[in-house]
């Protein structure tokens, strides 16, 4: 039977299947002002692209750099020090030392942790989402019973993050940034052991020891792990079931990520006017990125509606483009081959979690 198209573009990361939905975007209206819901909407390649290059295009209103239910609690501090919601030449320092730190770690470690850490989880829950943190966790050095409370925690504190943050949410996050600082704390202040003290390390060589946002962005990367990755790994073990079972691995994951984007949509508001694919965009705007409408679009990807492992060069938006761009894209990937490649277990779903922009399938069947 048909499905109904979503009813809005920020209601189609959840939809059973919006690939229809996004291609009338791409083909009718791939730059266009959505006056249902006050948002502008960039689904074509090219309008993404523009939007994601744009200085103009920050990721949080200029109005509000934190969100107001959280600011001035834990949470928003936090919040505030993250490279992946801040602007500015100290987010570009930041990161910098983010991704120096991440590239000393290789590709087979994390595969390796993550089949080890997938050989013990207890449900598809688990594998989803304690698993990755549970990698990143040991990647960064923690230890003991630190790994399992940390992922845990990590899911308290992401709920501040979405739009539609409850003031519920924000409590949670709240009391969730408390404990984490007191957990990881100590292992920042040592500064020494694992991606922490590497990081620790890369800070201090460029003079900017500052504990608190090497802190912040500590809880970051554990954060960053989360959605991302829980649905690429829950699109990954379903992908066999519709497409064949992988002849190349690594290839097959890169294409989910394309073709089953985990992360269907992002946003951007505008801090001064900006034209952006021949439109006005006047300050104070939100603009929807839907990410997976680009993915699918032809003029970035020919054929893009076929799942094609191995494809030559494919543009894939999903974690984003830019000083934006996620960090964490070569761990998520490794993280999943790791997990699938240990996984004996073939899983259904029934449906994919609430959520405005993350497509994670709630998995069931035989775990094991």
């Amino acid at each position: 039977m048909t499905q109904p198209l979503p009813a809005t573009p920020g209601t189609a990361a959840t939809h059973p299947d919006p690939y229809p939905f996004y291609a009338d975007l791409v083909a009718h209206r791939p730059f266009g002002h959505d006056s249902d819901s006050g948002l502008w909407v960039a689904a074509g390649a090219s309008a993404v692209s523009a939007v994601l290059a744009d200085p103009a295009c920050r990721v949080r209103p200029p109005t509000e750099p934190v969100p107001c239910g959280i600011l001035g609690t834990p949470a928003g501090e936090v919040f505030g020090e993250l490279v992946r919601m801040t602007d500015g030449a100290p987010q570009i320092r930041r990161k910098q030392v983010l991704l120096a730190a991440l590239h000393t770690i290789t590709e087979e470690r994390v595969v390796a942790l993550a089949a080890e850490q997938a050989g013990s989880a207890t449900d598809w829950t688990d594998l989803q989402f304690g698993v990755p943190v549970r990698v990143v966790a040991a990647l960064l050095g923690l230890a003991g019973d630190v790994p399992g409370e940390a992922a845990r925690l990590i899911g308290e504190f992401v709920r501040c993050i979405p739009a539609s943050a409850t003031a519920g949410d924000q409590a949670a996050a709240a009391a969730a940034a408390t404990r984490l600082r007191d957990l990881l704390g100590p292992y920042v202040r040592a500064g020494s052991g694992g991606l922490t003290g590497e990081l620790v390390r890369l800070a201090a060589r460029d003079d900017r020891p500052q504990s608190a946002p090497l802190l912040a962005n500590v809880i970051g990367l554990l954060s960053q792990t989360y959605d991302a990755t829980a649905g690429l790994i829950g699109n990954t073990l379903l992908a066999p079931a519709r497409h064949g079972p992988p002849d190349d691995l690594p290839a097959f994951v890169a294409e989910v990520a394309r073709h089953d984007a985990p992360i269907q949509n992002t946003r951007r508001f505008v801090a001064t006017a900006t034209t952006i694919a021949g439109h006005e965009v006047p300050a104070g705007s939100a603009i929807l990125l839907l990410l997976a409408a680009a993915n699918r679009d032809p003029a970035a990807n020919p054929d893009p509606h076929a799942f094609r492992p191995g494809r030559a060069d494919p543009r894939v938006f999903t974690f984003g483009q830019g000083a934006h761009r996620c960090p964490g894209r070569a761990m998520a990937a490794a993280i999943t081959l790791g997990v699938t490649a240990t996984v004996t277990g073939t899983p259904s779903h029934e449906g994919y979690r609430p959520s405005p922009n993350a497509r994670i399938p709630v998995l069931k069947g035989q775990f094991g």
